[in-house]
């Protein structure tokens, strides 16, 4: 049987933060990136694609924002907006894999699932939602939706200031279908799933599922479906090549190889900053506390370079310099 490897992409991987987010730019960010997973197919493995929709279901927010505004359209909720994401960004990503599949030879299948990610209704993060999503509001257009339709905002500190739209990020708990994905993929087929963390959803008293206003993060889904599909290797493709203790600081050092003990360490000391590596660590963990051989956090340029990239594994000793990851 082949290896398995989930491999998760940012939201910048099709849109960078200097672009204007024309279909053009998009459509070359992704083929830039999947250039770089070939290697992973010509190696021989069976590929799961999961993908950041950060900017992407920005765009929609604002859109829909601007469609009630101008032309008194409802606005869809966000769950509904995450579906379109993870629609749009899929048929972007399997169209585009066709082809440099195409130009390499190489014969597969490429499926796209709109994936659907329980989550607990009782999760903490709905007491506190951090998620700052859509455009930046005024402080007088902010009370008017909070008195419309009940959303939570929190002032902006960077920029000019102005009031964002906040919403939870609960923890993942299953992905519907996910034995499906399984199927496919050990089949032979690239599935591209749990979009931009999954379509939140939650199940009731009755075991209907329920939409949620939420947002999950991408790279703690990815990681449970590796988990749940038992996947051998797990890769965060991101825009930096290592992971750094007291990175851009006097004392920056690069850490290629770690355990898991020593990264659970780095973590609770704070080492990795919160809403950049920080949950990526927690993601890497994740998967290798439920099973995964290997997690690795590296730049998309990077892959086939093996000598590139943090490699984490349950209990590898940082002392073996003779140990290859």
């Amino acid at each position: 049987m082949n290896k398995l490897a989930v491999v998760a992409l940012g939201g910048n991987a099709l849109l960078r933060g200097n672009q204007k987010g024309t279909v053009e730019e998009q459509n070359q960010n992704t083929i830039d990136t999947l250039e770089n997973l070939i290697f992973l197919v010509k190696e021989g493995y069976d590929v799961i694609i999961a993908h950041g929709n950060g900017p992407q279901v920005g765009n929609i927010l604002m859109r829909n924002d601007a469609g009630e505004q101008l032309y008194n359209i409802p606005q869809m909720p966000l769950d509904i907006d995450v579906a379109d994401s993870q629609g749009g960004i899929g048929y972007m990503i399997e169209r585009n894999l066709r082809n440099v599949l195409k130009a390499n030879g190489i014969e597969k299948d490429v499926v796209t699932l709109v994936t659907q990610v329980v989550v607990d209704k009782n999760d903490p993060a709905f007491a506190d939602p951090i998620k700052r999503v859509g455009r930046i509001y005024s402080r007088e257009e902010a009370d008017e939706l909070i008195a419309d339709k009940g959303w939570i905002f929190k002032e902006e500190v960077k920029a000019d200031g102005g009031w964002r739209r906040v919403v939870p990020s609960p923890k993942p708990i299953r992905v519907i279908n996910e034995k499906v994905i399984e199927n496919l993929a050990r089949q032979g087929n690239i599935v591209i799933t749990v979009g931009g963390g999954g379509v939140p959803v939650s199940e009731d008293e009755s075991g209907n599922l329920c939409p949620v206003e939420a947002v999950i993060d991408k790279d703690l889904a990815s990681a449970l479906i590796g988990a749940r599909v038992k996947a051998d290797e797990f890769y965060i493709l991101t825009d930096v090549s290592f992971v750094y203790k007291d990175f851009k600081g006097p004392n920056e050092e690069k850490l290629e190889f770690l355990n898991h003990a020593d990264t659970l360490g780095y973590l609770e000391d704070g080492t990795f900053a919160e809403g950049s590596m920080a949950p990526k660590i927690r993601a890497c963990l994740s998967f290798i506390e439920n099973g995964g051989g290997k997690s690795v956090i590296t730049e998309a340029t990077k892959l086939e370079d093996k000598s590139y990239g943090t490699k984490i594994t349950m209990e590898y000793d940082p002392k073996d310099v003779n140990h290859i990851a």
